[in-house]
């Protein structure tokens, strides 16, 4: 068995690599690849085979990829960029008769309204033409979109959003690694869309709650309308485009569109998904 990660270099990727490897997939089966291969330099000391891919150079994808009998292609960071180079990879597999592909796709991406959708939505259509046995794990929230906002929640004394009373199934990166890892080392897997997200779905006032409980200090959560939300994030920094995606996102989650149920995540990996409070405990530590 030969399994590729495209996106090994990511947070995401490492962790399913690792995750590989604790499920005693031989190191010398596993491809590592991503752009800054010095970000793995340990997994190839650990006998996993590195690769620099780009995603922009189809002759690097069609090396990391020969002779894979399945592969993990973990979406792209560049949004804008991302539908046309996830159709260099997905050519890329297709020309090296991959067995199977495995896509990180968005929740609910056949009904979701999100702007962040669009080009997941791309990907799902092209891989439906590609010829290729597929699957899509598709992903609700990462915990760590919030847990990793804990100092300045806590500097501010409050958390900003425009999700409303909107509930988000988010899971860790760790739990969505360990699906993926499980996928990619089961048979049967073509054609299987799996709907992805944490067992217990939470608002984001109850996310203020938890960080303020836990830290000992007040924090609220304030529900702004989409527009004041975006100007906000452009306040503190953040690109118009990048601002306006992250609020509509949560106009997204109000709608519905990261609720996931079902437990397919919790089924994937055996075990409960991470909860708020051991998350938000976690990033505390």
């Amino acid at each position: 068995m030969s399994i590729v990660i495209a996106g090994a270099t990511g947070h995401l990727g490492r962790l399913v690599v690792e995750n590989l490897l604790q499920r005693d997939v031989p190191a010398g089966d596993i491809t590592a690849a991503g752009r800054d291969t010095t970000k793995i330099k340990d997994l190839a000391d650990r006998g996993v085979r590195v690769r620099a891919i780009d995603y922009d150079d189809p002759a690097s994808l069609d090396d990391a990829f020969r002779g894979a009998a399945s592969i993990l292609l973990i979406s792209a960071s560049e949004v804008g960029q991302r539908a046309r180079q996830h159709g260099h990879a997905i050519d890329a597999a297709a020309a090296a008769g991959a067995g199977l592909l495995a896509y990180t796709s968005i929740a609910h991406a056949d009904t979701t309204t999100l702007r962040l959708a669009a080009e997941h939505q791309a990907t799902e259509a092209a891989l439906r033409a590609s010829g290729l046995d597929y699957v899509l794990l598709r992903h609700s929230w990462y915990l760590e979109n919030y847990t990793a906002q804990i100092p300045a929640i806590l500097q501010q004394g409050s958390l900003a959003g425009s999700a409303g009373d909107g509930r988000v199934s988010a899971a860790t990166r760790a739990d969505y690694a360990a699906a993926a890892a499980t996928v990619l080392t089961s048979d049967g897997q073509a054609g299987r869309v799996y709907e992805l997200g944490g067992d217990q779905a939470f608002t984001l006032a109850e996310v203020a709650a938890e960080i303020s409980a836990q830290a000992g200090q007040p924090v609220s959560y304030r529900d702004l309308p989409v527009d004041e939300y975006t100007r906000l994030l452009v306040s503190v920094g953040l690109p118009q485009q990048a601002a306006a995606t992250i609020a509509d996102a949560d106009r997204g989650l109000a709608r519905g569109d990261l609720y996931v149920g079902g437990g397919q995540l919790r089924q994937l990996i055996g075990r409960p998904t991470t909860t708020l409070r051991d998350a938000v405990a976690a990033a505390l530590r």
